[in-house]
């Protein structure tokens, strides 16, 4: 079956299993090798890239949907997502089915609710769904050779800003780095999503005033220059930052 066949097979049962003009769209964020990455699919129709996403079931409710969404479009699962946008441009997505007629389910007016998380992409074997040729993380500093469709480029730049601004009251890293990392290494994780160098003093400053590291008796080994302190995050406060916000930063 080709790729226009794929849509053209399920379009009558999607109608009767998934509401008309609603649907979601998770922009997962990936930390790896010191850079950030997004999970994109790149489809076997048009061979274009987008973001795992797909509709909405009328028997479930929309962070449900996401959560399954995502595990059958890229076999992740296990995450936590927040939802951050929602994106309803005239056409923004009934022109990549231009090619069909009218009464195709996916070529109806969509709006997308937009969903995002951060993770560590060495926590998941990827597994693309039956539209995909394929599943990868690509590096955002990359995505401007990447031929993405509908809006999805603006929505993983509205997930970018929201990310940028909520680390501004909000911990991250957890799940991102390894169980013990150097300050140095935390600091690139906070640069690579800010976009932007950040002073090494004022930085160790503040991190070390939100209470939320434990400092080990291990340095990191194997260097040319002196070996680093590691650390750890505390759990219990990182959790509690978490969920009322941090006040020092």
């Amino acid at each position: 079956m080709d790729s226009r066949q794929q849509f053209l097979h399920k379009s009558d049962e999607m109608k009767e299993i998934f509401l008309s003009h609603l649907s979601a769209d998770p922009v997962i964020f990936g930390f790896d090798r010191n850079d950030l990455k997004v999970l994109l699919l790149k489809m076997n129709y048009r061979k274009q890239w987008l973001l795992p996403g797909g509709y909405v079931r009328k028997d479930e409710d929309l962070d449900e949907a996401i959560v399954r969404i995502l595990k059958e479009r890229a076999g992740i699962k296990n995450i936590y997502l927040e939802e951050f946008g929602v994106f309803g441009k005239k056409n923004r997505s009934e022109l990549y089915f231009e090619d069909f007629d009218e009464t195709l389910f996916h070529k109806q007016r969509f709006v997308t609710i937009g969903y995002y998380a951060l993770c560590n992409p060495a926590r998941f074997r990827l597994i693309a769904d039956e539209y995909s040729e394929t599943c990868e993380w690509i590096y955002v500093s990359r995505l401007s050779e990447v031929d993405l469709a509908m809006d999805h480029r603006e929505i993983i730049a509205k997930a970018l800003l929201t990310l940028r601004e909520k680390i501004s009251y909000k911990p991250i890293g957890y799940n991102l780095l390894p169980e013990k990392f150097t300050l140095s290494e935390l600091q690139k994780l906070y640069e690579v999503i800010l976009g932007k160098e950040l002073n090494r003093g004022n930085f160790y400053r503040k991190i070390m005033n939100l209470g939320i590291l434990k400092k080990l008796d291990e340095q990191r080994k194997g260097g040319a220059h002196k070996a680093p302190d590691l650390y750890s995050f505390d759990k219990r406060k990182y959790m509690k930052a978490l969920a009322n916000g941090l006040n020092t930063w």
